[in-house]
């Protein structure tokens, strides 16, 4: 074969693999349901309630994706995956999109033919031990055996934070997250180690939580936010804005409860998000009241939060970093206009 016909075999490849990928809105809509990856199991992001139903910050964020999209909130199959099996889900199509507390990296955004969406919450690793244990910081876990997830950034921040400080551990590798809770609260595990938030989630199921603690020291930044597959400009963007749109309506004042007013009183910016004024839904492919729909469904980011992993949720987790830029945080939308 030569070089002109197999440089044209793969031109003809790639675009009939790009073409098949920019279908994700197409799909999804001939579909009627939303098909989102969420954990197994994090209190505050993604767990089942008593009743079976997805909780939580990432749960709510494929709800508001599939208000955007179909116009009904509850038109989403949530499908748990391992993190050894999130990527993978992704990228075989077996969901549209992934929210499950996954860390963005330059490796992860560079070879896993993934697109990595807006943060929509900053976190740090952190370690998890009982207090009888009388360790207060990171030196004291040295020759510590230590539970972590396999296929994580917390597996790999672990080996490389440890030796970079000369310390000793001996790691003890689980592939589901449940597994690994159960272990270490049965005490086979000196410490666990996860982002911090997702600990002080786990803590929460553990038979005595007071017995427990969530070090202050983080080693690493970890910021989570959704991922979608690349060649597919269009359901990326959809994905993307979805989050603007909850971190906008915060800074406009506009809430579940009073998106119908706003619409038609509120501000220009208001307006242009909540589809009274302007043309942006077309410009993404759907309906001009997506943003309306997704914030009527979930309320804006602030509600998100709050409702599930702040004071509301089972963490009582401060806002910190993930804030409003206006009142010292990262959370920054961009522009509607």
């Amino acid at each position: 074969m030569t070089r002109h016909i197999w440089f044209g075999l793969l031109t003809a490849f790639l675009l009939v693999g790009g073409a098949a990928q920019a279908q994700t809105l197409a799909t999804v809509k001939q579909r009627g349901t939303l098909n989102c990856g969420v954990s197994q199991g994090f209190a505050g992001f993604s767990a089942p309630d008593s009743r079976g139903e997805f909780r939580g910050l990432d749960a709510d964020y494929c709800r508001a994706v599939a208000a955007a999209v179909l116009g009904d909130a509850t038109k989403v199959r949530f499908v748990p995956l391992t993190a050894q099996a999130r990527f993978t889900a992704l990228q075989t199509g077996e969901i549209d999109v992934l929210f499950r507390n996954s860390t963005q990296t330059f490796l992860r955004d560079a070879s896993l033919g993934l697109n990595q969406g807006p943060v929509n919450f900053y976190d740090g690793q952190g370690f998890a031990v009982r207090r009888d244990a009388n360790v207060s910081k990171l030196a004291e876990l040295d020759g510590a055996t230590i539970c972590v997830a396999q296929g994580t950034t917390h597996e790999l921040t672990l080996g490389d934070v440890f030796r970079a400080r000369n310390l000793r551990f001996q790691p003890v590798v689980f592939e589901r997250v449940d597994t690994m809770y159960e272990a270490f609260f049965s005490g086979r595990c000196d410490a666990m180690t996860q982002d911090a938030s997702a600990l002080a989630g786990a803590l929460t199921v553990a038979r005595d939580p007071a017995a427990y603690r969530v070090l202050e020291e983080t080693i690493s930044k970890e910021p989570l936010g959704p991922f979608t597959r690349n060649g597919d400009d269009q359901w990326s963007n959809i994905v993307m804005w979805v989050h603007y749109a909850l971190v906008e309506a915060e800074e406009l004042g506009v809430t579940q409860g009073n998106a119908a007013e706003q619409a038609r009183s509120g501000s220009p910016t208001a307006q242009r998000l909540l589809g009274t004024s302007g043309e942006f839904g077309s410009r993404l492919g759907l309906d001009n009241a997506w943003a309306a729909n997704a914030i009527r469904a979930v309320g804006n980011y602030g509600e998100v939060f709050e409702r599930n992993v702040g004071q509301g949720g089972p963490l009582k987790l401060a806002r910190g970093i993930n804030g409003l830029w206006t009142k010292g945080g990262l959370m920054y939308a961009i522009p509607f206009r």
